[in-house]
């Protein structure tokens, strides 16, 4: 029992408890300009909003490597070549993903050959990026990483999969660039992000449908051809398969079926689709407070319910992943849904029950599903 209690991944949910009550009361913040409010708006401080992500870094650098592909990740660094001379004939050999094998041979020649610190430089690229956007754009810093956190998208992400999260993160970090109108710029970004992972390309239509008002007409084509993709969903996943030959996912739709690892589980379906649920009942206060990354936010989290929803009838270990490059937003979108939607008398109390629902599904994913702890 004390050990499940010490778990270090229960340690980060605690972390995260005391620096919410820390911050209580506006300590820690400063007034900013962001983009979209006419007036300055109170922002977490760089400082504390690096504290508080701070022991995710740690518990990413020595997490237990008998658990997701930490141990491949770590045995691949460690038979990486050391010397930026030999990147180019390792590319040769392993040409999936070069611009992660790339970074990871200049981290192993330049930085550390030791993998701890090797997965906590990985974390704290991915964190920074996080961080960045969260401090900026969330109107309620902690409570965003806090999702993150419940969600279990921390483990499932840092922990697992860290070749696409840092191309998912890449993506985040050009919400500025995307806020402003600059796509060539953040197009350019997403494209060396597929480097790092190819599934990044996913992104390019994505952050252009998501532009506009919310419920575009975009947006919702995108959410009717969800439907169709359901309906004949034998249809789509010959379709799928037939679109991936060339690259490096050839078949994966069709093997994960075979192998008896189907669509996602619609308990996270539903978890990930709550904002964009939340956003329909609310869609007044939406359209009043007209607000572009508001609107943003909104068709990033109907793509992501989308998304989920094909995955959840296909294939969950590739659909299912595609959403990364949206769902981040669902923790920009729930706290503003919260702090407008709401009546003002009811809003602690609503919040307290979005931290119990996360909980709830946090326990349910990392102890019954995955057994971590």
């Amino acid at each position: 029992m004390f050990q499940t209690l010490t778990s270090p991944y229960l340690l980060v949910v605690y972390w995260i408890g005391i620096v919410a009550l820390i911050s209580g009361g506006g300590k820690f913040t400063r007034a900013e300009s962001v983009i979209g409010s006419e007036d300055e708006v109170v922002r977490t401080s760089k400082v504390f909003a690096f504290v508080v992500f701070l022991p995710l870094l740690y518990i990413a650098a020595t997490r237990d490597m008998g658990y997701f592909d930490s141990s491949a990740y770590r045995d691949k660094f460690l038979a990486m070549p050391v010397g930026v001379d030999q990147i180019s004939a390792y590319l040769e050999k392993y040409p999936k993903d070069k611009g992660f094998s790339a970074l990871s041979i200049i981290i192993k020649t330049f930085l550390t050959k030791d993998y701890q610190v090797y997965f906590f430089i990985i974390a704290a690229i991915q964190g920074l990026c996080l961080i960045s956007v969260y401090r900026k754009y969330s109107p309620y810093y902690v409570f965003s990483i806090a999702l993150f956190v419940l969600s279990t998208d921390y483990v499932a992400w840092m922990h697992n999969g860290i070749r696409q999260f840092t191309a998912a993160c890449i993506v985040f970090a050009c919400t500025t660039l995307l806020l402003k109108r600059k796509m060539i710029l953040a197009i350019a970004l997403i494209y060396l992000a597929s480097f790092f992972h190819q599934s990044a390309l996913i992104a390019l239509p994505l952050v252009i449908i998501v532009q506009g008002k919310a419920w575009n007409k975009m947006t919702l084509l995108f959410i009717l051809l969800s439907i169709l993709a359901i309906v004949f969903v034998s249809d789509f996943t010959n379709l799928l398969d037939s679109s991936l030959t060339e690259t490096q996912y050839s078949n994966v739709v069709s093997d994960y079926t075979e192998l008896g690892k189907g669509g996602t589980n619609p308990l996270r379906v539903l978890m990930y689709s709550m904002p964009a649920i939340i956003a329909f009942f609310g869609r007044n206060q939406i359209h009043t407070a007209d607000n572009r990354l508001l609107n943003m936010c909104v068709n990033a989290s109907l793509l992501t319910t989308g998304l989920y929803i094909v995955s959840m009838f296909t294939s969950g270990m590739y659909l299912g992943r595609l959403p990364i490059y949206m769902s981040l937003y669902n923790y920009i979108l729930l706290p503003w849904e919260i702090d407008h939607i709401f009546v003002e008398a009811y809003r602690g109390t609503v919040r307290k029950i979005a931290i119990f629902i996360y909980g709830v599904f946090f326990y349910y994913q990392m102890s019954i599903t995955w057994g971590l702890f």
